[in-house]
């Protein structure tokens, strides 16, 4: 399958970034396809209806990647109780035809226990895209935010964390293949 994971943190060394590179790593063992857009390495222009921003290379790279994904992640850090304004931004840019019946996996990492209200922001625009909400999400916060620190292993994850990733991310790719066959 082709699986589109959007990192939206405008971070360089972002936690959700390096989440959302585990669960990379976890679709492309399982042998699906994985495109990851990270928007900090590629930034998107401003969404204004008065400009399409047409040939803007990040953002048709962006609008490719979702159009052909099968299942899609969305990952942000949690930023005053709301997803971060990068990833917000891209999302305005798309609209329905991008996400309207794909399995898509909310993640996000807060600097407090867990990230909330970011996951319920993500999924209420998923709802409106009229894409299929996994109905597990992925949130770490606090302590756990250490397995995904800059220079941190795969073998560095902490097993509690590494088993419910893998258990979320295995449920995603289930619920992304049977969509798939439906269609």
């Amino acid at each position: 399958m082709k699986i589109t994971i959007v990192a939206g943190s405008n971070q360089k060394l972002a936690t959700s970034t390096k989440l959302a590179q585990y669960v990379q790593h976890l679709a492309e063992q399982e042998g699906h396809q994985v495109k990851f857009v990270d928007l900090y390495q590629s930034p998107i222009p401003f969404y204004s209806p008065d400009d399409a921003h047409g040939g803007h290379e990040a953002l048709e790279s962006f609008k490719q990647a979702l159009h052909e994904a099968e299942g899609i992640v969305l990952a942000t850090p949690e930023y005053h109780s709301g997803i971060s304004g990068v990833l917000k931004n891209a999302l305005d840019h798309v609209g329905q035809d991008y996400f309207k019946n794909k399995a898509v996996l909310s993640v996000s990492s807060a600097g407090g226990a867990i990230a909330v209200s970011s996951l319920t922001q993500l999924q209420a625009i998923v709802r409106n895209l009229h894409g299929i909400n996994c109905p597990e999400w992925l949130s770490i916060g606090g302590d756990q935010r250490n397995s995904f620190q800059t220079g941190a292993a795969h073998s560095d994850i902490h097993p509690d964390v590494d088993k419910r990733v893998r258990r979320v991310v295995s449920s995603f790719l289930d619920l992304t293949k049977q969509l798939t066959v439906k269609q």
